[in-house]
């Protein structure tokens, strides 16, 4: 079931502007048609836009999906169904070429979007960085209690040593006992 266009839109104004972060070749990207729907432009006239001002728009900063990458992207998002008989593959922009968009889609709502947009992608990276803190954390602990598994064990497998060692007799002598 799809929401509509305007559902969407005032959906994104919250923080979740994450869910159209998207990895594709190491980058973190969004793609044209949500950019276009957040900047209230067709995404027709984006794409004109970037390829009017192609030089600013280096590998790093944008690029095309491949036909694979658009089918992934369609097979994990439904609200981009419509890419798939698509001829045109989508083009994928990481963070600095959204920040790029900006200068090149000239309205206040490009710009106040492109705000929430850079900020989401602050997020992003906060989120990671707090997972990455704590799984060095759980390492950290991880580590600690191998530590003190190894050294019980230890202990154990030298009373079980000591235990299996023929214990010296205790009192008397006598003829049975040699």
């Amino acid at each position: 079931m799809k929401a509509p266009k305007d559902q969407i839109a005032n959906s994104l104004i919250k923080p979740e502007y994450e869910t159209l972060i998207f990895h594709y070749r190491g980058f973190k990207v969004m793609i044209d048609s949500d950019l276009a729907m957040l900047y209230d432009v067709p995404t027709k006239r984006l794409k004109e836009q970037v390829k009017r001002n192609v030089e600013r728009f280096p590998e790093d900063f944008m690029f095309e999906l491949t036909n694979t990458e658009r089918d992934e992207l369609v097979a994990n998002c439904d609200r981009l169904a419509t890419l798939k008989h698509s001829s045109i593959n989508p083009l994928a922009f990481t963070e600095q070429g959204v920040a790029m968009l900006s200068s090149v889609l000239h309205s206040d709502k490009a710009i106040k979007i492109n705000i929430e947009i850079m900020r989401a992608f602050a997020r992003y990276r906060a989120f990671l960085s707090e997972n990455q803190e704590l799984k060095k954390e759980i390492l950290k602990l991880d580590a600690k209690l191998n530590q003190a598994f190894k050294f019980l064990l230890d202990k154990l497998d030298s009373l079980h040593q000591k235990a299996t060692e023929p214990r010296k007799l205790i009192g008397y002598k006598t003829a049975q006992n040699g």
